[in-house]
């Protein structure tokens, strides 16, 4: 068997790879991203070069060559794959460039060094006033001083350390100097390797098996290819899912970033300054796989990847005008992602559902699809009505059936590929004959109702349905399924948590979803560890003109809606088989979610 070596290993020193970095050889996409280190590992990775030792191996994959219109070759960039935090260290120290902090601050990390004890330490102000310190090695590291400078440094430090030793002195700085040639191992991966093969060399070589997101490939991708606009494209990305949580960023970009203020994505993603809606707070991930899936008609972002090279998938070979197609749909995927009334009246539609919270949402690759399928219809020209109704329908069953719960790249492919190629209503209706059968309805979702996980998908529909039917709270007279959600009002058990303890039950017993209700805390309060049977005989005296004890109903038609809209058997004041309840109610809570779906 032919055995092929799909990487080469080098060494390299460090004057070599900021060298890269300064020639634009190497692509360093992190630059423009928050700094995850802190000073201290920055610090602490100038003393490992001082004193020799290993730092690790920087990983790097090579872009694809690709064939230009007039036939010439032009050669691609090394993308730091592994390592970014490193080679950025270096050159905030070393280079003096700003990096990004946190809060999106540009700051520069200046390491000092104490040649007497051959200490590295992040510059402060006590440093600044303690002459035993130089303040900032980068001038020394990078040769800006020269040997005549520093020489002068020597001497000027030994005039203010009389007790120091010259020699020591000279020799600790000059190790300092040559930390620029300390040698860094390079892996160098071959350009043609696909990103799963990649991602899985990444995994084999980082000991603590961090997992690199394929959105990050792309996002290295995107901010590697400043020719057609990537480093922008990379920064509206970025700045759009911070906006998202901090609208007040906003003030920041207007100040501190005034090449991107110039650009057409600042101006797109200015409505965020006044946003502060969180039902849907998407990340890089979530915005690269709404905008290629709805553009490209594709889901997996591998192909991305390759499309953003230059890939000719019939051709295997990489040509330059394909690479600039790919950034220029990408572009316009982004912008109809960020766009203020597409993003608004998705929103509208996903609450007009009944998701009127963020904790009603547990599958965010739902939520993604609903607005690929969202953007999709709308550059289909559908009816803007049947748009609504299609995208409400498609989150429900996406999320009643745990639609993209596993292999959710091959489900965003396959379904993407459909919703291009058919007539929606077609697709939808085939879909729903195969995931939400009879069988479904009448075995299996109640089945799935079976739990004690609180944040069960399947009780999260139920809420939405009664949301949707604007139904009271449990015995509420004016205070609504709605308002107890947003004020986030008391889960209530309906055979109280004590009561149940109190017969020997375990948490995963007294804990089922069906037995759960939104009700207000007085009435919770109220009720206490009393049993069904004696707090709903209370609720009977109560509508037969006895004192308000549980909320304001006072009419016993009116208790009876108030149990129906939250499907709660209506003898539950004879009931004391907890069992028998839990089974009744499971099925009423079905029946419910039911009408509700096709009530879409």
């Amino acid at each position: 068997m032919n055995l092929v070596q799909r990487y080469s290993v080098s060494d390299h020193s460090a004057g070599v790879i900021l060298n890269w970095y300064k020639s634009g050889e190497i692509a360093i996409p992190e630059i423009q991203r928050p700094f995850v280190w802190d000073s201290t590992k920055v610090r602490n990775l100038l003393d490992s070069l001082y004193n020799g030792y290993p730092i690790g191996y920087l990983t790097i994959w090579k872009n694809p060559n690709v064939r230009l219109k007039d036939g010439k070759i032009s050669e691609g960039k090394k993308i730091l794959i592994d390592g970014q935090q490193r080679v950025i260290s270096l050159m905030t120290s070393i280079l003096a460039k700003e990096i990004v902090t946190k809060d999106y601050k540009k700051t520069r990390i200046t390491i000092s060094f104490n040649p007497q004890t051959e200490k590295f330490e992040v510059f402060n102000p006590a440093i600044k006033k303690d002459v035993s310190w130089i303040n900032d090695i980068g001038p020394i590291v990078n040769g800006e001083w020269g040997y005549t400078k520093t020489a002068k440094t020597i001497e000027d430090y030994c005039i203010k350390n009389p007790s120091a030793d010259h020699d020591k002195i000279g020799g600790s700085i000059d190790k300092v100097r040559k930390i620029m040639d300390r040698q860094i191992g390079i892996i160098e991966l071959e350009h043609d390797l696909d990103i799963n093969t990649v991602t899985e060399i990444f995994i084999r070589l980082n000991s603590a098996g961090i997992q690199l997101n394929q959105a990050d490939f792309v996002m290295s991708k995107i901010a590697a290819n400043e020719s057609y606009g990537g480093n922008i494209l990379r920064k509206s990305i970025d700045y759009f899912c911070h906006l998202m949580r901090f609208p007040e960023f906003f003030d920041f970009i207007s100040k501190e970033d005034k090449e991107f203020v110039k650009t057409d994505f600042f101006t797109k993603i200015s409505w965020l300054k006044n946003e502060n809606d969180d039902l849907y707070n998407p990340g890089y991930a979530d915005m690269l796989r709404v905008a290629f899936t709805s553009e490209f008609n594709r889901g997996k972002l591998s192909d991305l990847v390759s499309l953003l090279s230059g890939r000719n998938f019939e051709t295997r070979a990489y040509e330059e005008s394909i690479a600039k197609n790919s950034f220029d749909k990408l572009k316009q995927g982004i912008s109809n992602f960020i766009n203020e009334t597409n993003f608004k009246r998705f929103l509208m539609i996903i609450k007009s559902a009944g998701f009127i919270s963020p904790d009603l949402i547990r599958s965010r690759n739902a939520l993604n699809f609903a607005y690929i399928l969202y953007l999709k219809l709308k550059s289909q020209n559908y009816n803007p009505a049947d748009i609504e109704k299609y995208v409400r329908r498609w989150f429900v069953l996406s999320i009643l059936t745990g639609h993209y719960s596993g292999s959710q790249e091959s489900k965003f492919d396959f379904d993407i590929r459909n919703i291009s190629s058919r007539k929606f209503d077609e697709f939808l209706s085939d879909t729903e004959n195969a995931e939400l059968s009879d069988a479904y309805w009448d075995v299996a979702l109640i089945q799935k109702l079976n739990t004690s996980v609180a944040s069960s998908p399947y009780f999260n529909i139920f809420l939405a349905a009664q949301v949707k039917c604007n139904d009271k709270g449990f015995l509420s007279k004016d205070i609504n399924i709605r308002d107890l959600i947003i004020q986030r009002g008391d889960i209530h058990h309906i055979f109280p948590k004590d009561y149940l303890k109190s017969k020997g039950l375990k948490r995963g017993e007294y804990n089922q979803i069906a037995n759960y209700a939104y009700t207000q805390s007085e009435i919770n309060i109220k009720v206490g560890k009393k049993s069904p049977k004696e707090y709903m005989q209370e609720m009977l005296e109560q509508c037969n003109g006895k004192d308000l004890k549980y909320g304001g109903i006072t009419d016993k038609n009116e208790l009876i809606n108030n149990l129906k809209m939250n499907c709660i058997p209506e003898e539950l004041d004879k009931f004391e088989d907890y069992n028998a309840f839990l089974a009744i109610r499971r099925k009423l809570m079905t029946e419910k979610i039911k009408k509700f779906y096709y009530s879409l």
